[in-house]
């Protein structure tokens, strides 16, 4: 089982822009043409921040057109807010609030010996990363510029290291990295 931040970022590491938006993706491949689908069936619990889940919320049309459904995950979900907000009609959404470590425990167990998702932002996998609990980083590389927006990941990664396991393209507008996050130095 690992705790995995699987995400899309523009060559100049933004995965959304200022306003949150993921438009410059769509254009950019078919997302059953990239490691998504072997990716997702091996995730048992998602983590999400509460930007991302509101966008999902927001864009459920575009979601819906994508991935066949408004709320495309059938894994319990744990969305970190500190605001009420609406729960999707058959969705396992559970909020929480506080420390990443408080409910990593939980997360894993429900997952049942899957993996667990990072879904994003940068700051929720970034908090994952500070308390010692992320195993991987997936990154599928645009082939963008946005200029500004959400960082891919807001943290400075000097050691321990962050280790290249594979790089694939995927197609003439991407490229996927994974990195395995060496904890032990």
């Amino acid at each position: 089982m690992k705790t995995q931040y699987y995400t899309a970022s523009s060559l100049d590491g933004f995965i959304a822009t200022e306003d949150d938006s993921l438009e410059w993706l769509f254009p950019l491949g078919e997302l059953n043409e990239s490691s998504y689908p072997d990716f997702i069936a091996e995730v048992g619990a998602l983590a999400m921040g509460a930007t991302t889940y509101e966008w999902i919320l927001r864009h459920a049309d575009t979601v819906a057109a994508e991935a066949g459904s408004p709320w495309p995950y059938t894994q319990p979900t744990w969305v970190f807010t500190h605001r009420d907000l609406p729960i999707p009609l058959g969705a396992d959404v559970r909020f929480v609030q506080g420390g990443v470590s408080q409910v990593h425990e939980e997360m894993c167990a429900a997952a049942g010996g899957k993996n667990l998702w990072v879904v994003g932002g940068g700051d929720l996998a970034g908090q994952f990363h500070d308390a010692g609990l992320l195993d991987e980083l997936i990154v599928q590389v645009g082939s963008v510029t946005l200029g500004r927006g959400r960082p891919l990941f807001p943290r400075r990664v000097l050691s321990p290291t962050l280790r290249l396991e594979s790089v694939r393209q995927m197609g003439t507008g991407m490229v996927e990295l994974r990195y395995r996050l060496s904890l032990q130095e």
